[in-house]
């Protein structure tokens, strides 16, 4: 038995021997990618249009929360006589009029009326105090200012609810030719409180603040491939503020630059401090929003490796297997090395330019081929490896389709603007277009597809607090 195993071990070496000899070895040489500091890749500017809705019924809210009790108060009964304090009587009623916020104030007003006589030194005085109320009707213009919503207010009219009259010797007096001199006195009081009320509920810069610090912090896209989307602001417009049924309307825009980040949360960008407020005749009604998509060399690798599982390259007995992809750049060139395995061992080495197909929305390669070094090693011990057959045929596997990160993009941007509410009072609705492709560009760490996408957005605030 022993001599018999003795025999058939120079059998068992010759058949090892032979079975590697039908197996060729490939050692090329691997061309490194660049080591230059990461390209700060170009981004072109985006536009979001803004138009912002804020409801007569909210200002009328607002107003009556800031305009309470005593408004008007004169104590001096030296100058004319009378002595007057004037208190909201009860809740404030805006409407629109013709373009114009009409506002209709209840009031109560308390008269101390100072008569008698003053003749040759001799004062005989007597005061009587006149409780009365009535209605006043104002009417503002609606402007635009600094960030605050300002108003110009003219009073138009004051109703009395009864005739203000004082008992007099037992006569009832109407005093109203003293009293409506004396409304003029606290006319402009009235006017400049309305107004500085509204300005006051309409300040709403830090409500814009607040909503661009939650629009412009990133927010995760695909939690598979771990791309964010962040808004980077550069400059705020506004048009004019305007009336329009029970509405007051006006549009702003945020001019901005919009990217995706592959990896960790990228920081807010967002400087409440230096973002300004432009103002603009007119604005677009439209998103153009040009999106940088970052596709790491990894990522991009690990797909392209599932699209070569199960194939084999070559014919008849000659075949490898591709067992792994990797790709980086060099010269403003894709690198893609392949691992393989079967007839030919080793790595292999091809070059390209990358692509974009509008139809397929996949990113391919272009005029790929071996590299040189590879393809002299291919032509000396694997010929059948380097033909243009072969080689086309691994053409058409070295691409990957960026459909579903679009797809992923749109589904999720959509969450925020179906009815988004990034603070209370505060939501976002619109529509997204088709997103389309533009260029690509190379880094040393990434591939970057530029898109771009149209679309509408409407923020309404409603219910201010």
């Amino acid at each position: 038995m022993t001599k018999f195993i003795a025999k058939l071990i120079p059998i068992f070496s010759l058949f090892v021997l032979f079975g590697c000899s039908t197996t060729n070895q490939i050692a090329a040489l691997k061309p490194e990618p660049d080591d230059a500091s990461p390209i700060v890749y170009e981004n072109s500017t985006s536009f979001i249009s803004l138009p912002i809705k804020i409801k007569l019924k909210d200002i009328e809210t607002q107003t009556n929360k800031l305009l309470n009790g005593l408004i008007y108060e004169d104590n001096d009964i030296e100058d004319d006589d009378i002595t007057m304090k004037v208190w909201k009587l009860g809740a404030i009623k805006i409407s629109n009029e013709k373009g114009k916020i009409k506002t209709v104030l209840p009031l109560k007003i308390t008269v101390n009326y100072r008569y008698g006589i003053n003749k040759m030194g001799i004062k005989l005085y007597d005061t009587r105090e006149i409780n009365m109320n009535g209605v006043v009707t104002l009417l503002s213009n609606v402007g635009l200012t600094n960030w605050k919503m300002n108003t110009d207010t003219m009073l138009q009219s004051l109703e009395w609810n009864e005739s203000p009259t004082i008992n007099i010797a037992g006569k009832s007096v109407a005093i109203t030719y003293l009293i409506n001199p004396a409304v003029r006195l606290f006319k402009s009081k009235i006017e400049n409180n309305l107004d500085e009320a509204i300005k006051k509920s309409m300040d709403f810069k830090p409500n814009v603040l607040d909503a661009l610090e939650k629009i412009c912090t990133p927010f995760q896209m695909s939690e598979t491939y771990d791309s964010w989307l962040r808004i980077v602001p550069i400059e705020l417009y506004s048009t004019e503020a305007k009336l329009q049924k029970e509405v007051i309307s006006l549009d702003m825009g945020l001019k901005c630059n919009m990217e995706t980040v592959v990896g960790q949360q990228p920081k807010n960008k967002l400087d409440r401090d230096k973002i300004a407020l432009k103002p603009v005749s007119k604005m677009p009604d439209k998103i153009s929003a040009n999106i940088a998509a970052v596709s790491t060399y990894q990522d991009a690798s690990r797909i392209m490796t599932k699209n070569f599982q199960g194939q084999e390259f070559g014919s008849g007995s000659k075949k490898v297997k591709v067992q792994n992809v990797a790709i980086w750049q060099k010269n403003n060139k894709m690198i893609i090395a392949l691992d393989l395995l079967g007839s030919l061992n080793g790595t292999i080495y091809l070059s390209g330019f990358p692509q974009y197909n509008d139809a397929t929305k996949e990113i391919f390669f272009d005029q790929l081929d071996y590299v040189l070094d590879t393809k002299s090693r291919l032509i000396k011990t694997a010929n059948w490896l380097a033909s243009g057959v072969v080689l086309k045929k691994m053409q058409e596997a070295c691409r990957y389709s960026i459909q579903p990160n679009l797809d992923e993009g749109k589904k999720n941007m959509m969450t925020y603007l179906k009815n988004y509410s990034p603070m209370p009072g505060v939501f976002v609705n619109g529509s997204v277009d088709d997103i389309q492709f533009k260029k690509i560009q190379l880094t040393n760490k990434a591939i970057i597809a530029f898109i771009t996408v149209d679309g509408k957005v409407d923020v309404s605030i409603d219910g201010l607090k």
